[in-house]
C-alpha cells in the first residue's frame, strides 16, 4: 500500500512509517528509557533537524502505542495561554476520538467548560467538536480540566509540545509557573518539551530561577552522520528501479550541514528529476536547486515586502556571506554598505525574533538554505 502511494520515498515534512524514516536509533531508544521510567525530557535542537519525526517516530514504535496514549501539540504560532488551551485540547480530542466512544464521551464529561464545542451528527449520531478560539473564555479553568481527564483516562499518556520556548513570550507572565505547578501534580502523563531557541530552552530548565529548573531529562539533537544517511538514501532509489552517486548524496548533506529538512527536500527533488534505471549525478544539482527554489519565490517575495529596508539590506549581507561573524564591524558594514553597527544591531533583533536568521554563538547564517541562496544570485 505504501509503495503505491509514496511516489517518491524522500517525504519531506511528515512522519509516515520506519520505511522513510532513517535512523535515529539511540535517539528513539533513549526517548523510549526515559518515558518508561516516568522522566519529562525536554528535546532541544535547531529547527529542521528532525525533532517532531523523531517524536512521532517514537510514538509509533510498539512499546509506546500498545501501552500509552500519545498527544502532540504544536504551540509555534500561539501567543497566548488561552491559543495554548484551545490547541491542547482539540489535539487530545482528535487523538483519542478513532480510539474509543467511551473515551469521546468522558472527554465532554470532565472537561464540562469544552460542551459548548460538543455535537451529534443529524445523520450518524456520531459526536463532533466544534470549537473555535473565542469559546475558550476561562483558559485556566479548561486547563484544570485537560490535565483532570488526562489523568483518569484508563492508559497513561504523553504529550509532546513542540517549540515549548514559545510560552516564555506569552502575554500572561504567569504560564510557566502555572504548567510547572499542573505537570508537577501529575502522576501517569509523560511530557516532551520540544523546542528550536536553545538559548531559551537551556534558560527554562537549567536556570534555578525558572519554574522548569531540572524537570526534565535534557536531550540534543544532531545530524545523522553523512555515512548512514547516504545508505539510506541509496537504497530508496535502489527500491524504485533509481540510482544515485554516493558523490551528489555527501555534497548534498554538506551544502545543508547534515540539516534533515533540507537535505530531504532537495533529495526529494532529485528522485523526482531521475527516470527510472537512470543514475542521479551531481549535474542534476543546479537543477534541483532552481526547481526548489522556483516553488518557495513567492513566499520568499512576501516575506521581503514585511521587512524594513535595513532589515533587507542586513539579510542580503548575511546571504553574501554565508556564515557571518562580527556583523557589527566596521569591516562588515562597509563592505556591504550598511549604515552603522547600531542600525545593524536593530535589523538584527526581528530577523532573529522570527526565525529569518539563525544564530549559532557568534556566527550569523540565513536560516532557509533555499532562501540564502535565492537573496544571493536572484534578488
Amino acid at each position: 500500500m505504501e509503495t503505491a502511494t509514496i511516489l517518491n520515498p524522500f517525504v519531506v515534512g511528515r512522519y509516515v512509517s520506519d520505511r522513510y524514516f532513517c535512523d535515529r536509533e539511540k535517539e528513539t531508544a533513549f526517548l523510549i528509557k526515559q518515558i518508561e521510567n516516568g522522566r519529562h525530557i525536554a528535546l532541544i535542537s535547531s529547527r529542521r533537524m528532525g525533532k517532531t519525526g523523531l517524536i512521532q517516530h517514537c510514538f509509533d514504535q510498539s512499546d509506546i502505542k500498545e501501552r500509552f496514549y500519545t498527544f502532540f501539540i504544536d504551540i509555534y504560532a500561539t501567543t497566548s495561554l488561552a491559543e495554548f488551551v484551545y490547541v491542547l485540547g482539540k489535539a487530545i480530542y482528535a487523538g483519542l476520538k478513532p480510539k474509543k466512544r467511551t473515551l469521546t464521551d468522558r472527554f465532554f464529561q470532565v472537561i464540562r467548560s469544552l460542551r459548548i464545542g460538543f455535537k451529534l451528527d443529524a445523520i450518524t449520531g456520531e459526536p463532533g467538536f466544534e470549537i473555535g478560539l473565542g469559546d475558550i473564555q476561562t483558559p485556566q479553568t479548561t486547563l484544570d480540566e485537560i490535565f483532570e481527564y488526562l489523568e483518569i483516562v484508563e492508559s497513561p499518556c504523553i504529550v509532546a509540545i513542540d517549540e515549548f520556548q514559545q510560552i516564555g513570550s506569552y502575554e500572561e507572565t504567569h504560564v510557566e509557573a502555572l504548567l510547572r505547578t499542573k505537570i508537577q501534580q501529575c502522576k501517569q502523563t509523560m511530557f516532551i518539551f520540544s523546542g528550536s531557541k536553545r538559548n531559551m530552552m537551556s534558560n527554562m530548565f537549567n536556570s534555578s530561577s525558572k519554574p522548569f529548573y531540572q524537570s526534565a531529562i535534557s536531550m540534543g539533537l544532531e545530524p545523522i552522520p553523512v555515512d548512514i544517511y547516504a545508505r539510506f538514501a541509496t537504497q530508496l532509489f535502489e527500491e524504485r528501479g533509481k540510482h544515485v552517486e554516493t558523490a551528489l548524496i555527501e555534497k548534498v548533506y554538506y551544502l545543508f550541514d547534515g540539516c534533515t529538512w533540507f537535505v530531504q527536500m532537495m533529495m526529494n527533488e532529485l528522485f523526482a528529476l531521475t527516470a527510472h534505471d537512470e543514475r542521479c549525478d551531481t549535474g542534476k544539482l543546479g537543477t534541483a536547486w532552481d526547481n526548489v527554489i522556483q516553488t518557495q519565490k513567492g513566499s520568499y517575495k512576501e516575506l521581503l515586502s514585511h521587512l524594513t529596508t535595513k532589515q533587507k539590506q542586513l539579510l542580503q549581507a548575511i546571504a553574501k556571506e554565508g556564515r557571518g561573524n562580527k556583523i557589527t564591524s566596521t569591516a562588515f558594514i562597509k563592505k556591504y554598505n550598511l549604515s552603522s553597527a547600531s542600525s545593524v544591531q536593530s535589523a538584527l533583533k526581528p530577523l532573529l525574533k522570527h526565525d529569518i536568521v539563525a544564530q549559532e554563538q557568534d556566527t550569523y547564517r540565513v536560516y532557509d538554505y533555499f532562501f540564502a541562496e535565492w537573496l544571493r544570485s536572484g534578488y
